[in-house]
């Protein structure tokens, strides 16, 4: 049995209990989670905002040492440390052999809807797996393409953060916007997505680096992570100072909150030509335009989910950064907690003071 955090009803927080997984079937990997990191995407569910059937285990940015694996799993091995994203890939549909691996939407890497369930509780009532991972728990039972191995001298709880908020963020620098050096980009949201994507564009060698966020404590860890210039978001002036500094706004203006108002400002910050990339989980209803001066200004609108990645090729090179010194994690991580605090965790979310918080697993 292994110890999970179960989402029952939405808006009523997380339930600690335990369930049971099935042996791997052919193409499966069994993972002991060691870290998960707390995503703001996770908490839409909790809170109702995106449905999903229920009772289901939340937590999708996660890092992990495989236990076992199924007859035909080829990429990884039992003792290997690996990293889990979302966006499995099949390998063979339009998207996949188009190199948009992270569009792919491919069956086989999915359960049926109508398949037996792999998760349950003691008395035998099933769980249902959150976006193929279901990451908060001890234990994970996903396809091996929604893993990858690393570098065992990654820290797993830096290592989990790569899963969702750096694979976006940073994937949304190098993949989706391919910043050239010089270039100017802002960030719309400064949390741990928001920040990643500031972290990126330092790397990148983008020329001017601005961090867009109401709240002070987050601007500065920005400037901490390569911010060249701050900007508080609720500012009447917000728009005519990202212009300023930008000399007649961005190249690339990047919404990682998830909110209108936020992705009308990554619109408003660009300069002709430029591109707004919309990163955050929007409501439902919302919608995002360009105006027919923008259009004629050559303006772009796109969304970048999961930051375009190819997960078996970008996360070890994003390991590598780490550890060379390149990518700053730590930064980025404001606590540690036991999966017993998660909701605790996400209160701190709501919260918005800090960036990450990561669940370790003993």
């Amino acid at each position: 049995m292994a110890k999970a955090a179960i989402l029952e009803k939405p808006g009523d927080g997380l339930v600690i209990g335990e369930v049971e997984y099935a042996e791997p079937a052919a193409h499966e990997v069994l993972i002991d989670t060691k870290a998960c990191g707390l995503c703001h995407s996770d908490l839409h569910f909790i809170e109702g905002s995106y449905p999903h059937p229920l009772p289901a285990i939340p937590g999708h940015e996660a890092a992990g040492i495989v236990r076992a694996v199924g007859s035909e799993v080829k990429t990884v091995k039992p003792g290997d440390h690996v990293v889990s994203c979302l966006s499995a890939f099949c390998g063979h549909c339009e998207f996949c052999v188009t190199g948009r691996m992270a569009l792919c939407m491919g069956a086989d890497t999915r359960r049926a809807p109508d398949a037996k369930g792999r998760i349950a509780r003691a008395d035998g009532s099933p769980v249902m797996q959150m976006l193929n991972l279901s990451a908060f728990s001890e234990q994970m039972l996903i396809h091996e393409n929604a893993c990858v191995a690393i570098d065992k001298d990654m820290p797993f709880d830096r290592a989990a953060l790569l899963g969702c908020a750096v694979t976006t963020g940073a994937g949304t620098i190098f993949n989706a916007a391919k910043v050239v050096p010089g270039e100017t980009v802002a960030v719309i949201g400064c949390g741990g997505v928001g920040l990643a994507v500031v972290n990126a564009a330092k790397i990148a060698g983008a020329g001017k680096v601005i961090a867009v966020d109401p709240i002070p404590e987050k601007r500065e860890l920005a400037k901490v992570l390569g911010a060249t210039h701050t900007v508080d978001a609720v500012a009447d002036d917000a728009v005519k100072l990202i212009h300023e500094i930008s000399d007649g706004g961005v190249h690339y203006g990047i919404e990682a909150v998830g909110r209108q108002a936020s992705a009308d400002l990554a619109v408003a910050s660009l300069r002709r030509g430029g591109t707004a990339i919309i990163l955050g989980m929007m409501p439902l209803d919302c919608k995002v335009g360009l105006s027919a001066m923008d259009l004629l200004s050559g303006k772009r609108l796109q969304g970048a989910i999961m930051g375009y990645n190819h997960f078996p090729v970008d996360l070890p090179r994003l390991v590598d950064f780490y550890l060379r010194g390149l990518l700053d994690l730590d930064t980025i991580i404001a606590e540690r907690i036991p999966l017993e605090d998660i909701n605790k965790g996400f209160d701190k979310m709501r919260d918005g003071h800090s960036a990450r918080s990561v669940v370790v697993f003993d």
